[in-house]
C-alpha cells in the first residue's frame, strides 16, 4: 500500500504556496546555556498525545537543564485547558506551557501571556502562517511548536483481513463509506475519530463548507449541514463510532487497541503506536476528498509563557532550544510532528517519506476557526455532538451559529 511521495523540494513549494515564503531570519537559538541564570526550577505544562511525547519533551527539557544549570518539570496534563485555567486563575501559571491554536486569541487578547516571540534569535525562522496564527493584534507573541494535518490510518491487518488491497484505498466519501462497511465486524468498527470539531469540521469543510464567510458567520449553511449529515449516514450504518463509544480515551487507542480499524488523527499517532502497541500494523493516507474536494485541519500550538515571568530569560533560552531544528526533529521522530520551520520541514519530508500523506495535506489544509471567543462556541458544539446520531443537523449548527455570532460580534464591535 503506498501513498504518494513528497520530496524535501515538494515540501518546500507547497508550503511555499500554502504558507507563502519565510524571511531569511537567524540561523536559530539552540539554548547557548552561557548567560542563563542556574539553579532556576521550571515548570512546563504539556498537553500530550501519550508517553511517547510526554518521554520527549522531559527529554528534551532535562538536555537544556544539564546545559544550564536548572531543572524542568514537565507534567502531562489530563486536561491542558482546565489545568492551564486553573493554574492562572490561581495565580500560579506554568513557567512554560503548551497554548492551543483554539485558546491562543482569547488568552491574549485577556494579557495572561507574554509576546516574546519577536524577540528571540531564531524569530524570524518560523513558517509565516504559524507566525500569523500566534499574533496577536499585529504582534508576534509566541513560538509555533510544530504543526499537523490530520490523515487517514489504516490498520493494515484488518484491511488485509477483509480482502482489500491498495486498489481500495478510499479517495472520497462514497468510497470511505464503502470500506467503512466492509471493515466493520462484531469486533471492530470501521472508523472512529474524536466527537469534536476538530474532526467533525473536515467534513463541513470537504461538503464546501466554511464558519466565517467574509465578515459573516455561516456555520448553519447547507454545505455544513451536508456535511454533518454523511457523518449521520456512517453512523446509522454502523461503521462509524466515536472513542467514547470504544472505551478508548481517543482514536488513537481505538485504533491500537484493535476497537477501529480506520481512525482519523495526525502523525503524533505515530508515536503513540510506536510506544503503546508496537505490533500494530497500520498505513496513513490522505483524507478522502468530499463533493467540493479535499480539506484537512493543520494544527499548531505555541509554547506559552505567562505575562510578566520572573523566568522570561531563561524561558526563552529554553524556547529557542526547544524549537531548533535539531531539537524539532528529534520531537518528529518521537511523536510524529511536523517542524515550524521551514528549514525543519523540508528536512522533515526527506527523513520521514512514510509520512508524506501528513506533508500532503499542506497544500490544501485549513486552520480551524479561531477568533477570540470562538473556543468556548466550539467547547459548547462538542458537547452538542453528543447528541450527532440523532439530532437534526440545522439544529446542531443553528446553536453553533448563534454562539460564533455572539463572539464574533463582541471581537467585532
Amino acid at each position: 500500500m503506498r501513498t504518494s511521495q513528497w520530496s524535501a523540494l515538494g515540501l518546500a513549494g507547497a508550503l511555499a504556496v500554502t504558507l507563502t515564503a519565510c524571511s531569511a531570519g537567524s540561523e536559530g537559538g539552540g539554548g547557548d546555556g552561557g548567560a542563563v541564570e542556574e539553579g532556576l526550577e521550571l515548570t512546563m505544562l504539556i498537553g500530550s498525545s501519550g508517553d511517547a511525547e510526554t518521554s520527549a519533551v522531559q527529554a528534551a527539557a532535562d538536555a537544556w537543564g544539564g546545559e544550564t544549570g536548572n531543572t524542568v518539570e514537565v507534567i502531562a496534563a489530563n486536561d491542558l485547558v482546565q489545568q492551564l485555567g486553573q493554574g492562572f486563575s490561581g495565580n500560579n501559571p506554568p513557567d512554560i506551557f503548551y497554548m492551543p491554536w483554539d485558546q491562543f486569541q482569547t488568552y491574549a487578547a485577556q494579557g495572561f501571556i507574554e509576546p516574546y516571540a519577536s524577540e528571540l534569535e531564531n524569530s524570524g525562522d518560523f513558517l509565516p502562517a504559524l507566525a500569523e496564527q500566534f499574533s496577536y493584534d499585529g504582534e508576534f507573541y509566541c513560538a509555533p511548536k510544530d504543526f499537523s494535518t490530520l490523515g487517514l490510518q489504516i490498520n493494515l491487518d484488518a484491511w488485509e483481513a477483509a480482502g482489500l488491497t491498495d486498489a481500495d484505498i478510499p479517495t472520497d466519501w462514497d468510497q470511505l463509506a464503502s470500506v467503512a462497511q466492509t471493515l466493520t465486524t462484531g469486533e471492530q468498527v470501521g472508523l472512529s475519530m474524536g466527537r469534536e470539531y476538530a474532526r467533525v469540521g473536515v467534513f463541513m469543510n470537504q461538503a464546501g463548507g466554511t464558519l466565517v464567510d467574509g465578515d459573516s458567520i455561516a456555520a448553519d449553511s447547507e454545505e455544513n449541514q451536508a456535511g454533518l449529515a454523511y457523518l449521520q449516514e456512517l453512523i446509522e450504518a454502523g461503521s462509524l463510532k466515536f472513542p467514547q463509544e470504544l472505551e478508548a480515551g481517543w482514536g488513537g487507542e481505538a485504533f491500537g487497541l484493535g476497537k477501529a480499524a480506520m481512525v482519523i488523527e495526525g502523525p503524533w499517532i505515530n508515536g503513540a503506536m510506536k510506544n503503546d502497541f508496537p505490533e500494530r500494523r497500520f498505513v496513513s493516507v490522505e483524507l478522502p476528498a468530499g463533493p467540493a474536494g479535499p480539506s484537512t485541519y493543520a494544527f499548531s500550538n505555541c509554547w506559552g509563557m505567562p505575562v510578566g515571568s520572573e523566568t522570561k530569560d531563561a524561558t526563552m533560552d529554553l524556547i529557542e532550544f526547544l524549537t531548533s531544528d535539531e531539537q524539532q526533529l528529534a520531537f518528529a521522530e518521537a511523536f510524529g510532528v511536523i517542524p515550524s520551520t521551514e528549514s525543519g520541514a523540508a528536512a522533515y519530508a526527506e527523513q520521514f517519506p512514510d509520512n508524506s500523506a501528513f506533508v500532503a495535506g499542506v497544500e490544501y489544509a485549513e486552520s480551524p476557526v479561531a477568533f477570540q471567543g470562538a473556543a468556548a462556541a466550539f467547547a459548547d458544539f462538542n458537547t452538542q455532538l453528543e447528541s450527532i446520531g440523532s439530532a437534526e443537523p440545522a439544529s446542531l449548527l443553528g446553536t453553533l451559529q448563534g454562539n460564533l455570532e455572539a463572539a464574533y460580534d463582541e471581537v467585532n464591535g
